[in-house]
């Protein structure tokens, strides 16, 4: 079985063209709003988040409008593939148009669809957040594994009591049922569920020296006892 997807998501932005293709071609961009670490070169797209490393060839590369890359098919038919279309509009705005699809094999593949899908507005959230607040910037990447969760309703809400002690003031630009992004003047601050019971930080910092140990310890003292 297994089951085919596509979607696409459109983003307007007052960042110029040329910032939204720094977003989403090259390594420094993509680092500052996607997950992980990331680079591009030699018609690859490469990216680093935990153990998972994934490549992708690019497919399109038409600076600054065009830009596709997909992973290629797996033995078992499992892909999957980005494509961004930009486009410049009057009063200096910017329009971005994203398509992701791909097929996700087995008869399980409707967890994975789920999960997929509420990180991916997450990411894509992330991206008009940067647009908007951030373009022309580098972000740091600091990306954490806390510890396993099996309570998530006692997890979100032990998170979200001791996120205004450690970041104060910060504003809420995107939350579903697996995910939560908060922005601050230094930075963006993700928390996802991961899919094998991890909670997951996946932060962007503009400014300060916050550490992956930081997060760390926080993560554990803050979810440590919810199991």
């Amino acid at each position: 079985m297994g089951h085919a997807f596509e979607s696409t998501d459109e983003i307007e932005t007052p960042a110029s063209v040329e910032d939204v293709w720094e977003a989403i071609a090259t390594g420094p961009g993509i680092d500052s709003w996607f997950m992980g670490r990331n680079e591009v070169a030699n018609g690859q797209v490469k990216l680093a988040f935990g153990g998972y490393e994934p490549t992708s060839s690019i497919t399109a590369w038409d600076p600054p409008l065009h830009f596709a890359h997909d992973s290629g098919k797996a033995p078992d038919g499992r892909f999957i593939a980005y494509e961004f279309l930009v486009e410049g509009r009057e009063h200096s705005s910017t329009v971005l148009r994203m398509v992701t699809s791909g097929f996700l094999p087995g008869d399980d593949w409707a967890d994975e669809f789920e999960a997929m899908t509420l990180g991916g507005a997450l990411f894509r959230r992330t991206l008009a957040e940067y647009l908007g607040h951030f373009a022309g910037r580098t972000a740091r990447p600091l990306t954490v594994f806390g510890p396993m969760v099996d309570d998530w309703d006692a997890a979100w809400k032990k998170l979200e009591a001791a996120l205004p002690e450690v970041l104060p003031g910060a504003v809420e630009y995107h939350r579903n049922a697996h995910t939560l992004g908060l922005r601050t003047e230094r930075g963006m601050y993700r928390f996802m569920r991961g899919f094998f019971g991890p909670m997951i930080a996946a932060h962007h910092v503009f400014d300060g020296d916050e550490s992956e140990q930081d997060w760390q310890r926080w993560l554990d003292i803050t979810l440590g006892e919810t199991k």
